[in-house]
């Protein structure tokens, strides 16, 4: 039995939404409440996140896809759309390398599927050394806000005190683990250009995690791209009635094809 938590809401059409790094579930509330009117939503915690036990051996993308793949089954999701934010689009291209066609469509939410270049690297082990000193507490509290553009941030100081809180349910071995694992990926542009299904990405032109160049350069292979201008890492705060209904057009789509 998978000891992956979740909830799930509405019916119809599987959709799955995976959090990012240093979140949990529970940021898809507002999301998963609007569309599960025409979708049946699932956001799971990753292993190691929020309610659901690090399992993880060698902190590898590809475990935690095989445990999610385990977990989908149990819980019969058929042919889902899967969508993740940020590390969550790393997990959604590891599981588009695994199940291939029995996903029916994917989508990126501020992501990549670049692999990291030496840059990123050298700061993921900075994460590493900072976590191993400082802990979960002192980490969030410095790693969250600047996912905002500092000229919003007082707009969403609201917001991102709630994430900061999300962000706490987060283990020191969790955030080691998926740190490593962000650090170590492989480059999966080739995954997913070679996917025939429906393909979202959602990049914000101020994302410092993600730049939008690197988000510019997987255009020839979405088949459904979005700019948010003036958008930082989370755009489901900063333009959340935008985002519902790019996501919810987009599972219209797919959906129905």
């Amino acid at each position: 039995m998978s000891s992956i938590h979740f909830f799930s809401k509405g019916s119809g059409q599987p959709l799955v939404l995976i959090h990012g790094f240093c979140e949990v579930s529970e940021m898809w509330e507002d999301i998963s409440a609007s569309l599960s009117d025409e979708f049946r939503v699932f956001c799971p915690d990753l292993p190691g996140c929020g309610q659901s036990p690090l399992s993880l051996s060698h902190n590898r993308l590809e475990e935690v896809a095989v445990q999610l793949e385990e977990w989908m089954e149990e819980q019969n999701i058929q042919k889902p759309i899967v969508i993740g934010h940020s590390l969550g689009g790393y997990v959604t291209l590891a599981l588009l390398e695994l199940m291939g066609s029995k996903l029916k469509g994917v989508g990126l939410f501020h992501s990549t599927a670049f692999a990291d270049d030496e840059e990123k690297k050298g700061m993921r082990d900075r994460t590493i050394i900072f976590l191993k000193k400082h802990g979960v507490d002192v980490f969030v509290t410095s790693f969250v806000p600047p996912l905002i553009p500092e000229q919003k941030r007082e707009e969403f100081q609201e917001e991102i005190a709630q994430a900061i809180e999300q962000a706490k349910q987060s283990t020191l071995e969790g955030l080691l683990a998926y740190t490593k694992a962000m650090r170590d990926r492989k480059d999966r542009f080739e995954i997913l250009r070679d996917y025939m299904g429906p393909k979202l990405m959602i990049a914000g032109t101020e994302d410092g995690a993600v730049k939008i160049d690197a988000s510019r350069a997987h255009r020839p292979v979405i088949t459904d791209y979005y700019e948010l201008e003036g958008v930082g890492h989370l755009g489901m705060i900063e333009r959340k009635n935008e985002c519902i209904e790019i996501l919810r057009e987009f599972c219209r789509k797919v959906a129905d094809s």
